[in-house]
């Protein structure tokens, strides 16, 4: 699953979410060999060194169970969230990925990833990425009071609006789609997997394999299923 947004736009809508997420990750636990949350799982995000940011408890806490019990949870980054540092690594367990991951299973293969700065164009948001990752502004950043940073943080976050490019396909014109069929000019994957582009998505790059955008919780409520065999789209 992918794009919960938690803590946006408001403290009662996030909980509502929270607690869809949880009861949700409650149904799917006995069932699940791997959990993969691809990224904006968080509204906002940022780790200090005796810090982190308030609330997401029962989230946190649901995916502690997941681990303790043996069953990896895969944590990748988004461009909301990407200021994880080793916090939710060592108290929560999961395995951060900062950049696409591949993998098989049952025969598949899988090529997985938020989505954010992959393919050609979005020139504006790429350079902001860089702005994001650059390690002095992060020390600068880190150097503010956490009351004032949070409530800047999520301040700019949460005043963020989606824009038609989010809710409406490109068609073939679509960036994801195009770096997808980039990179099977050279490796072949039977499924791209993201999240980022808030619109669950199935379609065919060519024979044996799919583009796959799992959606958002924000509106849709939608995720990704794996049964051995399929990928498939699921709302809850």
């Amino acid at each position: 699953m992918s794009d919960a947004h938690l803590g946006m736009p408001d403290y009662k809508q996030s909980r509502n979410r929270e607690r869809k997420l949880v009861e949700w990750l409650d149904t799917v636990k006995p069932q699940t060999e791997a959990l993969y949350l691809l990224g904006d799982i968080f509204d906002f995000w940022y780790e200090w060194k005796r810090a982190i940011p308030r609330g997401f408890t029962r989230f946190l806490g649901k995916i502690c169970e997941f681990t303790d019990s043996g069953i990896p949870v895969h944590f990748f980054t988004g461009n909301h969230d990407i200021w994880v540092y080793d916090y939710l690594a060592e108290e929560t367990g999961v395995i951060i990925h900062r950049e696409p991951f591949e993998f098989a299973a049952n025969g598949k293969s899988f090529y997985v990833a938020h989505g954010d700065g992959l393919g050609p164009g979005d020139r504006g948001f790429k350079i902001l990425k860089k702005i994001f990752t650059n390690s002095f502004l992060q020390w600068s950043f880190s150097r503010l009071h956490p009351n004032f940073s949070l409530w800047l943080g999520n301040s700019w976050s949460v005043s963020r609006k989606y824009s038609q490019r989010e809710v409406e396909s490109y068609g073939e014109d679509e960036l994801l789609v195009k770096y997808s069929r980039h990179v099977l000019e050279s490796r072949h994957f039977d499924y791209f997997i993201y999240g980022h582009r808030h619109l669950p998505e199935v379609r065919s790059l060519k024979e044996n394999s799919d583009y796959v955008n799992i959606g958002d919780w924000l509106t849709h409520f939608t995720f990704g299923e794996f049964d051995g065999e399929k990928l498939h789209l699921r709302k809850l």
